[in-house]
């Protein structure tokens, strides 16, 4: 009778605890299983997959080539004993250097067009051009959902590979960002590299071809008309660039022709334009009194009443606020074509 209890206890405490490490290692595979993607997000990373490791890892490489040019960087201005000594007496030492911002800025700069011809043109005329849409739209899900988890994944992915392309290229350009020999700040080389820029340019270039793609219905068509319209883009961008900021205006009265006259700039600042400044406030343009000889030039100086210079500029501290207003029309911009393409979508995507 004893033993048949001690038995039945001893089964009763094994069973409970084989039940409770099933329960523990259940629970355990479920803690440590990686997430999944399921459902509509699936089968747009399954279709697309190709195109997005792909940007993916050309970004990752490009950061880790980007983060070793910076250590050689600090290494050579470390050793040269930057900034205690000008650059420009460095006697072409650090023209490698120059060189190599040069060159992975103007890839940089490409990525806009490249990602909006190749990711954005056929994300949906391949699918409308194939018949796929067709497929996805007798299914379950709604056309819009699918449209909206294209968009998403594509905005994702473009998001994390621009914005580390963009840190990583303007912390290794800051320890030299001043010398406006090295990179100036207003060119699109430096500003449209750093920053918000980059996203935003890269955003619209590849939802315009998203949107171009679903108008026009066929792939090569897209993107060809896509690469017009990155170009495009990128040609207006840089036209407009220096009307982001607010334009400051230095005066000086010590007349135009002192050691001492013309006035003083903070260091890195764009120079717009520079007039000669009349005694009542007028300004008269630099080729004024362009006269051959010093006297005859003083004497029209004196007779016109100019008594110094007015120099209009822009600043380098106003280049973040410059990058993120700019930005701004850029997204809004994108916003609209986002728009454009869920109001299409819901009567002409298929």
């Amino acid at each position: 009778m004893s033993t048949f209890t001690r038995t039945s206890t001893g089964t009763t405490s094994d069973g409970k605890n084989g039940t409770m490490n099933a329960t523990r290692e259940a629970t355990t595979r479920e803690a440590t299983r990686r997430p999944r993607l399921s459902g509509m997000t699936w089968l747009v990373w399954r279709q697309h997959r190709a195109a997005f490791w792909t940007i993916l890892a050309a970004a990752a490489l490009s950061v880790a080539w980007m983060v070793y040019q910076r250590g050689q960087l600090v290494d050579f201005l470390d050793g040269y004993g930057y900034p205690g000594k000008d650059l420009s007496d460095a006697d072409g030492a650090f023209q490698q250097y120059d060189d190599a911002f040069s060159s992975v800025a103007f890839g940089l700069q490409a990525i806009p067009v490249l990602l909006g011809v190749f990711l954005g043109a056929p994300l949906l005329a391949g699918d409308l051009e194939n018949g796929t849409a067709k497929l996805v739209a007798a299914q379950s899900m709604s056309r819009t959902r699918w449209l909206a988890t294209k968009l998403a994944l594509t905005g994702l992915v473009v998001l994390v590979s621009t914005v580390a392309l963009s840190a990583v290229f303007g912390w290794w350009w800051s320890p030299v960002k001043s010398e406006v020999t090295v990179l100036d700040w207003t060119s699109t080389d430096a500003f449209n590299n750093t920053g918000p820029v980059p996203f935003a340019l890269t955003l619209l270039s590849v939802f315009g071809g998203v949107a171009i793609g679903a108008v026009l219905r066929r792939t090569l068509m897209a993107m060809v008309v896509t690469f017009g319209f990155s170009v495009l883009v990128q040609l207006v961008w840089g036209h407009f660039l220096m009307s982001l900021g607010n334009v400051i205006t230095v005066t000086s009265n010590k007349g135009v022709v002192a050691e001492d006259a013309f006035p003083s700039l903070p260091k890195g600042a764009y120079q717009l334009d520079e007039s000669y400044l009349t005694g009542g406030g007028d300004l008269l343009g630099w080729g004024t009194c362009n006269e051959a000889t010093d006297q005859a030039r003083e004497l029209c100086m004196k007779k016109a009443d100019v008594v110094g210079w007015s120099v209009d500029y822009l600043p380098m501290s106003q280049m973040n606020g410059m990058q993120w207003f700019g930005a701004s029309i850029l997204f809004a911009l994108t916003a609209g074509v986002v728009a454009f393409l869920f109001l299409w979508g819901r009567k002409r995507l298929v």
